[in-house]
C-alpha cells in the first residue's frame, strides 16, 4: 500500500530571504498571492497524501494559524521545536506523530513537481533504504552536484563547480529501515548525520522524473517564484 503520510519541514530561520520578508517563517512568505507552503500543500494533496506533519520551529504559530488543522482533505499536524533540532531532528521528533512507518520528507522552502508514489516504488524496486528526487538544474555551482551510479547515489561533488547536472532537491522517501536507523540523539543534521552514511552505503536511490524546481532561499529566486506560479 502507498505511503500516505508526510513531513514536511518549516522550522527554517529564513535570514538569508530577510531584507525581503522579514515578518512571516519563510514557507510562508507570500508567492502569487498564496502562501509558497500552500502550493507545496496542495501538490502533496494532489499527490494522494493524506496525513502531513509540519515539522515547525521558528515562528510556528504562525504556520499554525495560516494552516489549520486540515488542508484539502489532509490533516495536518505540527511537531513544534522547543529548542533547534536541526534537520534531523526536528524529521525524527515529528516521526513520532505518523500513523504508519514509512514517510515522504519535504523541505517547506522548496518546491518540485514529481510523482510521490513513482519515487517510493523506485526506492522499493532498487532495495534502497531512502529514496531522493532530483532536480536538474542549468548550473550546479550554488547546490553541489549528485553523483551517481546506476539507479544508485553514490556521493555529492562540493558547491562551487558550475555546469548543468542534477541537485538533491530536498524531497526524500523513508522507508521503514530509514526511519528506524534515525539517530537517537535530539539534535543533529539530517544530511550529514543520516544522508550522507547511508549513500556511502549504497542505500540512497535517484529519482530523475521531476520538473519545476524552485528554492526561494535567497530572494532572486523568491522573486522568479512569482512568476513561475503566477502562471501556474
Amino acid at each position: 500500500m502507498a505511503t500516505e503520510e508526510a513531513i514536511v519541514l518549516v522550522g527554517g530561520l529564513g535570514t538569508r530571504l530577510r531584507a525581503v520578508v522579514s515578518d512571516v517563517p519563510k514557507p510562508l512568505a507570500p508567492v502569487a498571492g498564496r502562501p509558497f507552503l500552500a502550493w507545496l500543500l496542495d501538490n502533496l494533496a494532489g499527490n494522494g497524501v493524506r496525513h502531513v506533519v509540519l515539522a515547525a520551529g521558528y515562528l510556528a504559530e504562525r504556520v499554525v494559524d495560516c494552516i489549520g488543522r486540515e488542508w484539502c482533505g489532509m490533516r495536518m499536524d505540527y511537531s513544534i521545536e522547543s529548542h533547534p533540532l536541526g534537520t534531523g531532528g526536528a524529521v525524527r521528533q515529528a516521526c513520532g506523530m505518523l500513523q504508519g512507518d514509512s514517510a515522504h520528507v519535504l523541505n517547506g522552502d522548496t518546491f518540485l513537481r514529481y510523482d510521490l508514489r513513482a519515487l517510493e516504488q523506485a526506492t522499493v524496486h532498487a532495495g534502497a533504504d531512502l529514496g531522493m528526487a532530483l532536480a536538474q538544474v542549468a548550473d550546479v555551482a550554488r547546490y553541489g552536484a549528485v553523483i551517481r551510479e546506476g539507479a544508485r547515489i553514490s556521493g555529492f561533488r562540493e558547491k562551487g563547480e558550475s555546469g548543468p547536472g542534477y541537485i538533491n532537491a530536498g524531497s526524500y522517501y523513508l522507508t521503514a529501515a530509514a526511519i528506524r536507523a534515525l539517530p537517537a540523539e535530539p539534535a543533529f543534521s539530517f544530511e550529514t548525520r543520516v544522508l550522507a552514511p547511508l549513500t556511502m552505503a549504497g542505500r540512497v536511490c535517484g529519482f530523475e522524473a521531476s520538473s519545476g524546481f524552485i528554492d526561494i532561499g535567497v530572494p532572486e529566486d523568491y522573486q522568479r517564484a512569482q512568476s513561475l506560479f503566477g502562471s501556474a
